[in-house]
């Protein structure tokens, strides 16, 4: 089934790698576009030294394969693998509803106005309540657990109510759209496994999106052939209509774009719509074959919004090189990881390259004390002037670390050291893949909460 792009999924080049701290940690003042600024804080004169890690059980929790993403896609397949083992006998129209109820989970945790609710649900915790207690309800994002729970668990029923209707051999039409379906069905999960996914994306996206629809076509084939009853239906309903909401918003807006580097291009929309800060928005300029989701960047007052768009492939590079006047959006704005802020008393933004993006929205919102630790190459000459002294006029005592003055630094340890400075409660780092695994699971291991995009999308 097709899925929405993932709020947390953002456009972020690799513009930083964990390495060993070089000397230049250990200067006197911070330089951001090779020029000291008033206000701006010194690094620290010695990183800080990390905490021991936390028992062994605890880390082992903490460990990539038992984040809150899998947790959740377990679950799914273990509450289904319960129903069986509670003596109940499954026949050909039980199997059925499984499945779809199983497909229908799959898609509609998906759909952005969930999304949104379940990102609305978890942030209402007061900070009063217990810092486990929010520092889980911070994890929200990983719901493309159940998505991919409900996918496998579905596919599973779906196989097994093809065999149980081929066994009885009553109606052809009906086997031979079951087959088709099972064989689409493999098609969708096998080209979503993270392996295809992340070297293949483009036809990930494509497969998934045209897979996804003529899956629901054959699902309402299957339903109407097998006469099945006004649940199924209802269900199917419901599923379609979660499908096409987000495209029944399509519409193709204008969009202005400065280009302060042949790096960065600053997109900036006024088409009605100004979104809330932390949310993203998808754009394409070819609607049925590739979108992108950036992090909207609202400013405080003013309607419209920008969006940070770096150099990090074919599409981006194009975009920045030829600017289009107008992009095709659609559905509504999204909710992010970064909108868990909400649940602490202070956080750290962490941020490498254009991750500034999204932090920047909740920066200039305020609503939560913050404090900015950004490692990017010559920010000024990258991002422009504009924006950079838009950050530092409501983050005076950031800390911009210029890697091509200072080289790239150990990001786990500038991350912890600003956290404990600061008496921050979590870290919220957004940066590219690999760089955000080793700060999130880096500092979580020794007791930190901290959050960052998962790549599920």
């Amino acid at each position: 089934m097709p899925s929405s792009v993932e709020a947390s999924s953002v456009e972020t080049p690799c513009a930083a790698t964990s390495s060993p701290a070089t000397s230049s940690a250990e200067t006197s003042s911070v330089e951001v576009g090779g020029a000291t600024h008033a206000g701006s804080p010194a690094p620290p004169a010695a990183l800080a030294v990390l905490p021991p890690l936390t028992s062994a059980p605890r880390r082992l929790l903490k460990h990539p394969r038992l984040m809150h993403y899998n947790r959740l896609a377990a679950l799914v397949m273990l509450a289904n693998i319960a129903v069986l083992t509670m003596g109940w006998v499954p026949n050909a129209e039980a199997i059925g509803y499984a499945s779809l109820v199983n497909l229908a989970l799959a898609v509609v945790v998906r759909q952005q106005y969930v999304i949104n609710l379940f990102f609305r649900l978890a942030t209402w915790a007061p900070t009063s309540w217990p810092l486990k207690a929010r520092w889980t309800l911070g994890k929200v994002y990983h719901f493309g657990g159940l998505h991919v729970g409900g996918a496998l668990a579905g596919a599973v029923w779906f196989l097994a109510g093809a065999v149980v209707t081929t066994a009885d051999g009553a109606n052809l039409p009906l086997i031979t759209v079951s087959w088709v379906l099972v064989a689409l069905l493999v098609v969708i999960v096998g080209t979503a496994l993270p392996f295809f996914r992340s070297r293949f994306h483009d036809h990930f996206e494509k497969i998934h999106r045209f897979g996804g629809w003529s899956a629901l076509a054959l699902f309402w084939t299957h339903t109407l052939l097998g006469a099945q009853g006004p649940v199924a239906l209802g269900v199917l309903a419901v599923v379609t209509f979660s499908v096409a909401l987000p495209w029944l918003r399509l519409r193709k807006v204008d969009v202005r774009i400065e280009r302060p580097s042949a790096h960065v291009a600053l997109a900036r929309f006024d088409h009605g719509v100004t979104p809330f800060a932390g949310s993203s928005t998808a754009i394409s300029r070819s609607p049925l074959t590739e979108w992108h989701s950036f992090a909207n960047v609202p400013s405080p007052g003013e309607p419209g919004f920008r969006l940070t768009i770096s150099r990090a492939g074919d599409w981006t590079g194009s975009f920045i090189d030829d600017a289009p006047p107008k992009v095709w959006v659609k559905g509504i704005t999204t909710a992010g990881v970064a909108n868990i802020e909400t649940l602490f008393s202070k956080v750290i933004y962490v941020a490498t390259g254009s991750g500034i993006g999204p932090c920047l929205p909740h920066l200039l919102a305020a609503e939560v004390p913050s404090l900015l630790v950004w490692a990017t190459r010559d920010p000024r000459r990258t991002y422009g002037d504009g924006l950079v002294d838009e950050i530092l006029a409501v983050q005076p005592n950031a800390l911009v670390w210029d890697t091509s003055q200072h080289g790239k630094p150990d990001m786990v340890r500038l991350a912890y050291t600003a956290y404990r400075d600061f008496g921050a409660e979590a870290v919220i780092c957004i940066s590219n893949k690999k760089l955000t695994w080793q700060v999130v699971h880096g500092l979580e291991r020794r007791g930190i909460p901290a959050y960052g995009a998962i790549w599920d999308s």
